[in-house]
Parts: C-alpha cells; sequence; structure tokens
C-alpha cells in the first residue's frame, strides 16, 4: 500500500502503526517522527512564515471570508506518488487542504485511492481514528493494541488525578494575539491532568475569547500552547501578552504559573502526542503526584514574565 498524508497527526499516527516504509508523501508541516523528513512535500501553505501572530490571524480571517484555500495541494505530485490510500481531515478550516483540493486530486488519479477524512473532536475521537487508518492500512489488531497502550496511560495520569485534593483553575491559550481558549480534546486534558479548565469547552472548536472574561477568571495557572508554533516561536508573543489590561493581577502571573508549551508537537495536534501533552499538563499541575515521563520536555516558564 502506498499513503499519502495530509496533516501531521495523520503521519504520526501512520508511523507509529509501523506503517512508515508504507507512507510516500506527507504535507509540508509534517516532521515528526524524524524519519518522514525526506519524503516529497505535496502542500504548501499560502501564509508567509515571517508574520505576526496578529498578522498571521487577520491572514486566517481574509482567506476563510472570501472563501480561499490557505493551503495548496501538488496534484500533480499526488498524481506522480500513485497513492492508494489519502488521510485527510475537515474538523478545522486552517489545518489542512481543502476537500474540494482532495477531491479534484482523486478525479486526477488513475488508481481507485481511498480517502480517509479524520474529525476528530475529543480523546475518543482520536482512538477511533488511529483505529480506522489501521483498518483502512489491514493492520487493525496492531492499532487496538496501540490504542489499549495509549489508554493504559490515560488511565494512571487520571487515577493519580483523583488522589490530588484541590485542582487548581486552568487557562489554556491556543492563541494569544488575539487570545483564543483551547477547546475541542484540551479541555479534557487539563481535567484528567488534575485541573480546572475554564473558559474553554470540551469537545467544542477552539474560540476567540475576551480579554475581560479572562482577567474576571482569573486563572491560578496559565498554558499557553499557540497552535502551529513551538516554544521558541510562542516566546515573540509574550510581549505582546503581557501588555494587555489587567495581566499583572492575574493569579497566575502574581503566582509565577504561567507556562509555554509545544502547541504544534503536543497540545494541537490529534494524534498519539495527545497523551504526552496530558502528560506534561498533570506534572506541571502536581509534580509531587505526576512524575515526568521519560523523554519528555518540561514546560518553559517565562522569566520574569510576572514581574
Amino acid at each position: 500500500m502506498r499513503i499519502v498524508s495530509l496533516l501531521p497527526s495523520a503521519t504520526e499516527i501512520i508511523c507509529a502503526l509501523g506503517l512508515r516504509e508504507q507512507l510516500v508523501g506527507v504535507s509540508h508541516e509534517c516532521d515528526y517522527p524524524a524519519s518522514v523528513a525526506g519524503l516529497p512535500k505535496v502542500t504548501r501553505t499560502v501564509i508567509p512564515g515571517d508574520v505576526s501572530s496578529g498578522q498571521i490571524d487577520a491572514l486566517v480571517r481574509q482567506q476563510v471570508q472570501t472563501q480561499q484555500a490557505l493551503y495548496r495541494l501538488d496534484v500533480p505530485l499526488v498524481r506522480a506518488l500513485e497513492p492508494d490510500l489519502i488521510v485527510t481531515q475537515a474538523l478545522c478550516d486552517v489545518c489542512a487542504v481543502s476537500q474540494q483540493e482532495v477531491d479534484q486530486a482523486l478525479c486526477s488519479l488513475s488508481s481507485n485511492a481511498r480517502v480517509i477524512n479524520l474529525e476528530p473532536t475529543c480523546l475518543d475521537d482520536v482512538f477511533d481514528c488511529i483505529g480506522r487508518v489501521a483498518a483502512a492500512a489491514g493492520c487493525e489488531s496492531d492499532g487496538a493494541r496501540f490504542v489499549d497502550r495509549l489508554k493504559t496511560r490515560i488511565r494512571v495520569v487520571a487515577d493519580r488525578s483523583q488522589r490530588i485534593p484541590r485542582r487548581p483553575s486552568v487557562m489554556l491559550l491556543e492563541w494569544v494575539d488575539p487570545p483564543f481558549s483551547a477547546g475541542h480534546w484540551n479541555p479534557e486534558l487539563v481535567e484528567l491532568a488534575g485541573g480546572r479548565g475554564i473558559i474553554g469547552t470540551a469537545g467544542a472548536r477552539s474560540v476567540s475569547v475576551d480579554w475581560n472574561n479572562v482577567v474576571r477568571a482569573d486563572p491560578e495557572v496559565m498554558f499557553i500552547a499557540c497552535c502551529g508554533f513551538d516554544v521558541q516561536r510562542s516566546q515573540d508573543d509574550l510581549p505582546g501578552l503581557q501588555s494587555y489590561p489587567g495581566w499583572q493581577t492575574l493569579r497566575c502571573v502574581q503566582a509565577g504559573r504561567v507556562y509555554v508549551v509545544d502547541g504544534s508537537a503536543y497540545f494541537n495536534r490529534p494524534g498519539p502526542r495527545l497523551v504526552d501533552s496530558l502528560e506534561i499538563l498533570a506534572h506541571t499541575l502536581h509534580p509531587d503526584e505526576h512524575p515526568r515521563g521519560d523523554g519528555l520536555p518540561e514546560a518553559w516558564r517565562p522569566v520574569p514574565i510576572g514581574s
């Protein structure tokens, strides 16, 4: 089987199932595991890489309003790769190529390529997606065993969190200019990790929030997990965040409990590493109860962000 993945989470699922050698093409954002780096890139973005978060937000809104695609699919390259299976998504308008482009590519293929459209909104959906990819690739039992291992890790964290007498209120930001609360599976991760999520709604889309509502909620802990950004890139947005009215008075700032995490690799990529995201959250919130997982990064605490 020859597989083309149009989104990073699908690439991670495919490789975690032991199908790396069957993967023949990936999106321009697919960067994990490292072994996919040399594969042909079948997509590109129309968003420049050297603009601010505010400019990115404005460009995205403009593209969506005019129904213009944010990504371009290299149809000739897809045709040359002759895939049997294409894995994509329609969950987020700014995360992958449009369904229309995928359909157009299918029409140009000589083979009867199958398309799997992944649209997870919660952890259980992510596990279902893993099972669907495994079934399509003929390794359903491997997929079931892999999901069982992921669920076991989640249960371990959830059981530890049950012993925690007090859960701090947590604000998880997916974007800072303008502020967006993280939705979908992220509020679920916060609860499992031993926190009380505020503003964000489990299973619902990420939404922009009025900063005054954040100030009124006054979270005890804040995580910044900018979509598509690693920790280093997210640091560029911290001065803007600090400039918001009421920032200095927030409990999380006063207590030095503002953390920056890798939103690109973990929290905003609905694949196997959402379980890593849970373990990062849990250890950061309750280090005495939740040991840091092997090989996982510490959440970065900006200094002196609250000074």
